[in-house]
């Protein structure tokens, strides 16, 4: 069946005075509410709140991922082949901006550079990933970097780390993908929220 992954925006002020008893739960209830009905909420964007339970909780629906991971790991690989032909200033500010979210960097030796949460984390749901608001601003900056910066490597990338047939087959996919990141996390960062990304 593969990884699923559902990404939340969230006041990380508010999970923390979560007692720790309660974070589970409210987090389960935030990736899929419990009077939710099945067709309710957008097929991509925005499900804000995630749950009128979790009020200060967004959900984020990916277009075209269908709830599943793949797509964020093949974009990741068509990074990693396609950033050795990108122009440092956007290969600095993508890198930046992807690193912790879905690439986890050229260096498979190096530690596990995570932030600092500030807060204890439920063992469940699983986590794939996690930005405190510090570390959700700082991506939303190297985003705005690196979009006005990425339109112009559609040849690039499609001549270095094409995989038709996948999911991530070509550069607009890419593109659209990672904008969809753009979204979050400026999203996040305007409320001064932390993200998530967790599993079943």
């Amino acid at each position: 069946m593969g990884l699923d992954i559902t990404v939340l925006t969230l006041d990380w002020g508010e999970l923390a005075r979560t007692p720790e008893a309660e974070r589970e739960g409210l987090l389960y209830e935030a990736m899929c509410p419990e009077d939710e009905p099945a067709e309710a909420g957008p097929e991509a964007g925005w499900v804000l709140p995630a749950s009128p339970q979790v009020p200060w909780c967004a959900r984020y629906e990916f277009s075209r991922t269908l709830g599943s991971y793949k797509p964020h790991f093949w974009a990741s690989e068509g990074w990693s082949r396609a950033r050795p032909h990108a122009a440092p200033p956007l290969r600095d500010a993508l890198d930046a901006f992807l690193r912790a979210l879905i690439w986890p960097g050229d260096d498979p030796a190096a530690e596990d550079d995570e932030p600092s949460l500030g807060l204890v984390l439920p063992a469940h749901p699983r986590r794939i990933l996690a930005c405190p608001p510090s570390a959700t601003a700082e991506r939303a900056a190297h985003w705005a970097r690196a979009e006005p910066l990425l339109a112009g490597r559609r040849g690039a990338y499609d001549r270095h780390a094409a995989a038709p047939g996948g999911w991530i087959p070509d550069f607009a996919a890419f593109a659209a993908l990672v904008g969809q990141w753009g979204e979050v996390v400026t999203g996040a960062a305007g409320r001064g929220w932390g993200v998530l990304g967790l599993t079943v």
